[in-house]
């Protein structure tokens, strides 16, 4: 009998054990289940990550990856004191850059520029809006580079490089501004060529000017804003920097009216532009040179000694280190040069450059006008760029 209970007491602590065994497992497997399950979703998740980088890798190498977009921007206050005018200080410039690459070979970049603070509809108002630039650009080789959209035209010194770090004296010189007309941009089509190592071509086909019946270049600037285009403009560039230090530089553009067929100026008037410029830096020291002339045909231009407008500078300075730089500009203009009667004008500049960081500059610079201007004064100024 006590063997009996004995063994039916083992039997069923037996039977416990195994069915808490049982529960055991089970648990054990559930828990096992659980893990391999979190294992293959976290493998999942490193096969997508891996493709996810093969696939980032695969389109940087062929240059299809997207890049940052850009955003800088220049500025620059003014302060005037001539003697033929009330002394003025003005806020000239504010200009927001915006570039975006799409890939290594195409890119978009645009300037965006508000002139002297305020735009408004009243008439005392000198301040301009401006959309100066908003091309998109594409590389079709090493060699072969084409832009479509709104463009600084390839012509002069500033016209395409005009932030104020980069360029001497409080104002633009007035050749550029008054002859090229600086800043000067186009909307159209361009292509940069380039040949050899050193030597490049551009050519534009773009809108062109649109003058008034005084025959004024920089009054013909259209600005691309509802342009008329009866008479396109076609402009061709060769640049050679192949010796170090040296640049020189030519452009011709031709277009057929500059009066865009508007009979109230009169007959058409076509009209040539030449531009040739050189810039040698030895050193600390770097000389600039510039000419530019307007040929337009026609009687009305004729008439009003407009037929001819032409204007060259020379800008020697030195670079004393990286803080200073003092420089020296002779300008010489003429928007009559057709007229019998002397119609020059003439501006004399030295001045001083302080970079107090290599994108911001102070300025100061002494002018003394000539020819048919008699004034004389001082201009202050700040510049930055980023």
């Amino acid at each position: 009998m006590k063997k009996t209970l004995l063994a039916t007491a083992m039997l069923g602590l037996f039977a416990s054990q195994a069915a808490i065994a049982a529960d055991d497992t089970q648990e054990l497997r559930q828990v096992i289940e659980q893990q391999q399950k979190v294992l293959k979703d976290l493998e999942k998740r490193l096969e997508e990550t891996e493709k996810r980088v093969e696939q980032t890798a695969d389109a940087a190498e062929q240059g299809h990856g997207k890049s940052a977009t850009t955003i800088g921007g220049y500025g620059e206050l003014h302060y005037n004191n001539m003697s033929d005018s009330d002394a003025e200080i003005d806020f000239h410039r504010f200009v927001m850059f915006f570039g975006h690459e799409f890939s290594s070979k195409t890119r978009f970049f645009s300037e965006l520029e508000v002139e002297h603070v305020i735009a408004s509809h009243e008439e005392d108002d000198a301040g301009e809006v401006e959309l100066e630039q908003a091309y998109v650009e594409h590389d079709f080789s090493d060699a072969l580079t084409g832009k479509a959209g709104l463009f600084l035209v390839p012509v002069g010194i500033i016209n395409e490089t005009h932030e104020p770090p980069a360029f001497y004296g409080v104002e633009r010189n007035p050749v550029e501004k008054n002859i090229i007309p600086a800043t000067w941009w186009e909307g159209g089509l361009a292509l940069n060529i380039k040949a050899a190592p050193g030597l490049a071509f551009d050519a534009a086909v773009t809108s062109g000017l649109k003058v008034e019946d005084n025959f004024k270049v920089r009054d013909g600037r259209q600005k691309v804003s509802e342009a008329s285009a009866e008479a396109l403009a076609y402009t061709g560039r060769v640049k050679y920097t192949a010796i170090p230090g040296l640049e020189l530089a030519a452009t011709v553009q031709y277009q057929a009216d500059v009066t865009q067929g508007d009979t109230d100026v009169g007959e058409e008037a076509s009209a040539t532009l030449l531009e040739a410029h050189v810039i040698y830096n030895i050193g600390g020291f770097t000389v600039k040179g510039l000419y530019a002339q307007w040929d337009i045909d026609g009687a009305e231009a004729k008439a009003k000694g407009r037929d001819t407008q032409k204007g060259w500078y020379v800008e020697p300075s030195y670079r004393i280190n990286d803080q200073f730089g003092v420089f020296a500009r002779y300008n010489e203009w003429d928007n009559e040069a057709g007229n019998s009667a002397d119609s020059k004008k003439k501006v004399t500049s030295v001045g001083v450059n302080y970079w107090i960081h290599e994108n911001v500059v102070l300025k100061a610079d002494y002018e003394n006008q000539g020819g048919i201007l008699d004034s004389d004064g001082f201009n202050l100024g700040v510049g930055y760029q980023f």
